[in-house]
């Protein structure tokens, strides 16, 4: 070559910066690189546009070029140095340059806007993910530096590997003598080539010999070492292919199965800038013990060091083009200029191997609009042409939207268990089974037919620990935020005053042991999920919402800050390629019944010899034998069963199960049970119940049924004028408020009348309508379904309070599986946070403990009293579900012991 070999210089402009925000016009020093909203509490939700400015002193150029280069500014700004405008760029997500002038130097000035400059912010024209969740992300938040560059120097470097050995290199550069050497992990030289380039693209052919892939298991890279005149740079790449067929994902052609999170890629302080390398490092090693292969980066361009980590530890990467707010074919070129910068950015990353174009039809409106399923397909084709090296999603759907041209076929669907366990049964058996509701219904979708079916997200919240997630040891900015989310559940703010408000340590002991129990809650809904998927080998892999927490939105294997929740090191027995899946239907049982389960063998990507499967419940314990299984499928273990013991008292067991194959254990799993002991004979109060199916019951259960004039009690499903009139004489009542009856959204069946002014107001009959708790006993009772308290995304805590004749019910405080069978429908409301201490037994919270209501609760009525509960007792003939009677007894005992006059 003409002179010695050199890298290019490179002077680090990070750090403190001067800034100005329009808002209010002062001067003060913010950090770069990181978002303005980041930096300064007054401008957390500020958008609009900023100035930052910077002396910079040059070294010597010695002949070079000289050259700023900023990782990513959002979203437009105009650089200048001294005055002198040197380039504009547009986009918030990607790399670019400005070239200076020889001798200009002094004091270079960044003006940013938000938006756009066009007067209109143009914010729904533009790409932007989660801003619009999360709040908008302003200013320089990568790396700045200065860059003395050779006058022939290297523009471009994207490298194409097979598995077969082939590797083009192609250059875009400036004309000069280059040399392309291709370096094995080792650094040995597997490869060389040299030549006079002239300006533009150069594309050189090599093939390497015996190469090894790369993989998450195995990520081995090589180098591309490229010399253009006297400047050298390295470029890593890797061997690796995916691919699908016959409704497999193949990496590297063998079957992989995903085991995939979430990741909306933001960070405790500086939002979407990452603290350090070794931040995004440990992350990384956090993921791979949770058994993840794979991160789905969301609606968001990262910056590049998240891709290095990757490539370099072995983790796969699915990357989504940042959302726009709305259709315009302004913001279809936004996006299409967007996914060219990742490709250009991005391509040579292995551990790269999905893109997606659009998520849950944000920013188009595919149902109503055939222009947009039009583009959405040529969308696809274009980016299938511009890089077969990955495979592409169209959209990646929920309900209501569907993918219309895809390589993967995949959806989100979330339902909390036990709360909706039939409806994510039903779900997943459909979608295992090809439903056609996730391809567009209007006759247009391009189905092969054989597309993989991933359930591509899902999951439930858990919480942190406020105190786990501080910023220097104060509660984080973002605890503030979240209040237009989930009717208000999502605002941390303040969990703790709510927690003592409602006196929950009563039910959980403390503050601290109620989030492990809503952590433990949360394992308990993925681990149950990730078996029912896994039963289905037509299923390749999930994406489970999310790998950490972000801000409010709580349903991260991780918290905000990157702490583990409590079943991290357990997390991994049923995330992984070979899991032991126990179809259990009910979860509760009688001492003394034969209980028993079928047991399925999943292998993901794994094989399987043959196998032993060792089980254990209390004192007994057997094996069965398991058949040698190939990839993606299952196979039966057969059906462990045995006698259910006796353990003193009602009282959860565990029931272990290892699966080992030439002595050595290749999964392990449990499963809990609620064990209960028969009651004992005892005295016990008539009642009289004149709905048949409550008579039924009772009597079963030992109670003697008697007319309501010689009864103890009175079992009702609702109540009348009547029944009012009782109680204020001095009944007791226990009212099965489970929706049988029809009521006017509380438990009466009489509805409450309006009040003044006798004139129409909301409709045509004179009056406001009474609310619901306007009748005696004032409770409300509310469907479930359709509200914040259904078991969703955002997660219902329902607990019982586990002392006196509810100290029966083995587990808790938070319901789980045993409860399956009589799980309420309705919640109540009408009741004060002094009542939460002790007159409600059982209720539930939602999120960060907002929205109490209660599912068991007693209340004095005039000289009388009731006890009222919404869990739904009757589905099982009596005493079939040990759940059902337990609580039904329960409820009888409360009654009994209210104190009436």
């Amino acid at each position: 070559m003409a002179g010695t070999a050199r890298t290019r210089e490179v002077l680090l402009l990070d750090g403190p910066w001067a800034f100005c925000h329009a808002s209010d016009g002062v001067w003060r020093e913010a950090t770069v690189p990181m978002p303005w909203q980041a930096v300064f509490a007054d401008l957390r939700q500020s958008s609009g546009k900023a100035v930052y400015k910077r002396q910079v002193t040059l070294p010597d150029r010695q002949g070079r070029q000289a050259v700023l280069h900023f990782g990513a500014v959002s979203y437009y700004a105009d650089v200048r140095v001294n005055g002198q405008l040197l380039c504009s760029h547009e986009g918030g997500y990607l790399p670019f340059d400005c070239v200076l002038p020889d001798g200009l130097t002094g004091e270079v000035t960044v003006q940013v806007d938000c938006h756009l400059p066009d007067g209109d912010d143009g914010f729904g024209e533009i790409p932007h993910g989660k801003q619009s969740w999360y709040g908008p992300i302003g200013g320089i938040w990568q790396s700045v530096t200065l860059e003395l560059r050779d006058p022939a120097h290297l523009q471009h470097c994207a490298i194409l590997a097979d598995l077969g050995g082939s590797v083009r290199v192609t250059l875009t550069q400036t004309a000069g003598e280059t040399r392309v050497r291709l370096l094995d992990p080792a650094g040995a030289v597997v490869g060389q080539a040299r030549r006079t380039s002239a300006d533009g693209a150069q594309v050189f052919d090599f093939t390497v010999a015996e190469v090894a892939p790369w993989s998450p298991e195995s990520p081995t890279l090589y180098q591309a070492e490229v010399l253009v005149g006297d400047e050298i740079s390295l470029h890593s790449f890797g061997f690796r292919s995916i691919s699908t067929h016959q409704g497999q994902i193949l990496l590297n052609g063998k079957p992989l199965y995903m085991r995939a999170a979430l990741d909306q890629d933001y960070y405790p302080e500086g939002i979407c800038t990452p603290p350090s390398l070794a931040f995004l490092e440990d992350q990384l090693h956090k993921a791979k013990t949770l058994g993840l292969n794979m991160l789905r980066c969301h609606i968001k361009v990262p910056d590049p060091r998240y891709y290095e980590v990757a490539d370099r530890l072995g983790m796969l990467i699915w990357t989504e083009i940042p959302n726009v707010g709305y259709f315009t074919p302004a913001a279809a070129a936004r996006m299409r200029a967007t996914m060219e910068g990742i490709l250009a950015r991005d391509g040579n990353h292995p551990s790269i191997v999905i893109w997606t174009l659009i998520n849950e039809d944000w920013g188009i409106r595919m149902r109503e609009v055939t222009e947009h399923r039009t583009w959405l397909k040529a969308e696809y084709d274009w980016l299938k042409a511009a890089d077969p090296t990955r495979l592409v999603v169209d959209n990646s759907p929920c309900n209501g939207n569907f993918h219309v041209k895809t390589d993967l076929n995949d959806f989100h669907y979330y339902r909390s268990v036990p709360e909706r366990r039939a409806e994510w049964d039903k779900l997943t058996e459909e979608f295992a089974s090809g439903a056609d509701w996730t391809f567009s219904p209007h006759g247009d979708a391009e189905r092969r037919g054989d597309e993989p079916l991933l359930v591509s997200e899902f999951g439930v919240w858990g919480l942190p620990n406020p105190a786990q997630v501080t910023i220097n040891g104060a509660e984080p900015w973002w605890m503030e935020t979240g209040g237009g989310w989930g009717d208000g559940v999502a605002y941390p703010h303040g969990i703790q005053n709510r927690f003592a408000t409602l006196q929950m340590d009563k039910v959980f002991g403390s503050f601290d042991r109620f989030i492990e129990a809503a952590q433990w809650y949360q394992f308990g809904n993925l681990k149950y999920q990730i078996e029912v998927m896994r039963a289905y080998p037509s299923i390749m892999g999930y994406v489970i919402t999310e790998f950490t927490d972000v801000h409010w939105e709580s349903n991260g294997l991780l918290d905000m800050n990157r702490n583990p929740r409590v079943f991290h090191d357990v997390f991994a027995t049923v995330n992984a390629d070979l899991v032991i899946v126990p179809r259990v239907q009910d979860h509760a049982g009688w001492t003394g019944e034969t209980f028993g389960f079928e047991v399925e063998i999943a292998t993901g990507g794994a094989t399987l010899g043959t196998a032993v499967l060792t089980w254990k419940a209390g004192d007994v314990s057997g094996t069965l034998q398991v058949a040698a299984t190939g990839p993606v499928s299952k196979t039966s273990a057969g059906r462990v069963q045995f006698t259910l013991p006796d353990l003193g008292e009602n009282a959860m067991l565990t029931v272990e199960l290892s699966l080992s194959e030439d002595g050595v254990q290749r999964a392990r799993n449990s499963v809990q049970l609620a064990v209960y002991r028969k009651p004992a004979p005892r005295t016990l109060p008539t009642v009289a119940a004149e709905d048949a199916t409550i008579a039924a019951f009772a009597s079963a259960l030992g109670y003697k049924v008697v007319p309501r004039g010689q009864a103890d009690l009175i079992l009702v499903h609702s109540l009348n004028e009547a029944d009012i009139g009782a109680l204020q004489r001095g009944g007791r009542f226990v009212v099965f408020a489970d929706g049988t009856d029809k009521t006017f959204t509380n438990l009466r069946v009489e509805q409450a009348g309006r009040e003044q002014p006798f004139m129409p107001v909301v409709d045509d009959i004179p009056g406001l309508p009474r609310g619901p708790d306007a009748l005696l006993p004032n409770i409300v009772l509310i469907p479930r379904q359709g509200t914040m308290w259904r078991g969703d995304w955002i997660a219902g805590f329902s607990w019982l309070r586990r002392h006196g004749p509810l100290a029966a019910l083995p587990g808790g405080p938070l319901v789980d599986l045993s409860f399956d069978r009589v799980i309420p429908h309705h919640v109540m409301g009408g009741f004060r946070a002094w009542e939460f201490g002790g007159l409600v037994h059982a209720g539930i919270v939602v999120g960060w403990v907002h929205k109490p209501m209660a599912l068991i609760a007693e209340r004095r009525v005039g000289n009388g009293g009731l006890v009222a509960s919404t869990f739904r007792l009757f589905n099982d003939p009596p005493g079939h579900d040990p759940v059902a009677a337990t609580l039904f007894d329960a409820l009888i005992q409360i009654a009994t012991a209210m104190p009436t006059d």
